[in-house]
């Protein structure tokens, strides 16, 4: 069964016209495709600063008559993001879930530190993913998303705040082949590179676009449209990634 996944990341909605319009079109965009996606990923830093209005507003933007799983990033607040985009309790726990998409198992997952930029998959976590990995039929893909990238992508804004401790994440990886790949956010950039033998794929920023060094001194390049991904697993368990902007 192949497997069809729209990736974005970085909404950023902070109650401006301007987020409030990218985002909506990026999902308008989702929408309307002649083939309806099996599930939209949203990989973090869904509000801009974790307040429940904020969360209201991605709760309107992103309804939509597919799946969407989302998992915090480190602008977004526990408590509001449970309450007001998930509507439970508002507790203060990591955010962990995992979704049966097609076939495949998509663990939406926790790396956010409350008052920290950089991230962290904290034992509790990390013994969710081992313990759901483990009890999945041995056949079904699994994709683990999460925020901070786990490795460097060439900019120092993004990799002083990377997924820290990533050796204790490949370690668990390399114990079950079934992880098809790893889809991160944060870095506001459409890259593609390795983790632990498996594909890292980093989903582009809907908010906007990383200018890396050699492109210039100024980071944050408002002014590109809005990105996202399609991955599709293949029957023969190949995964292929496109990247698109959209006007």
């Amino acid at each position: 069964m192949t497997l069809l996944l729209a990736h974005i990341s970085d909404l950023h909605l902070d109650g401006t016209e301007r987020s409030v319009e990218r985002a909506t079109r990026v999902m308008d965009h989702l929408r309307s495709l002649p083939r309806q996606v099996d599930a939209v990923l949203v990989t973090g830093d869904i509000a801009d600063h974790g307040a429940e209005s904020e969360y209201e507003e991605a709760a309107r933007i992103l309804t939509a008559p597919f799946p969407v799983l989302t998992c915090p990033g480190n602008h977004d607040k526990r408590a509001a993001y449970r309450r007001a985009l998930l509507g439970e309790a508002p507790e203060d726990g990591p955010v962990n879930r995992v979704h049966h998409v097609a076939g495949s198992a998509i663990l939406m997952c926790d790396a956010s530190v409350p008052g920290r930029d950089d991230g962290r998959l904290d034992a509790a976590t990390l013994e969710w993913i081992d313990g759901t990995l483990a009890a999945l039929p041995g056949h079904t893909p699994a994709f683990i998303a999460f925020h901070q990238p786990p490795v460097e992508v060439h900019h120092p804004l993004p990799d002083n705040a990377m997924l820290q401790e990533p050796e204790e994440l490949a370690a668990l990886i390399a114990a079950h082949p079934q992880v098809v790949a790893v889809l991160t956010g944060h870095a506001h950039t459409a890259a593609a590179t390795t983790f632990a033998d498996r594909p890292l794929l980093v989903g582009p920023g809907v908010t906007w676009t990383l200018r890396l060094p050699w492109e210039s001194d100024d980071p944050a390049d408002r002014d590109q449209p809005p990105g996202l991904a399609f991955h599709i697993l293949g029957d023969d368990r190949r995964l292929t990634t496109h990247y698109r902007v959209v006007i």
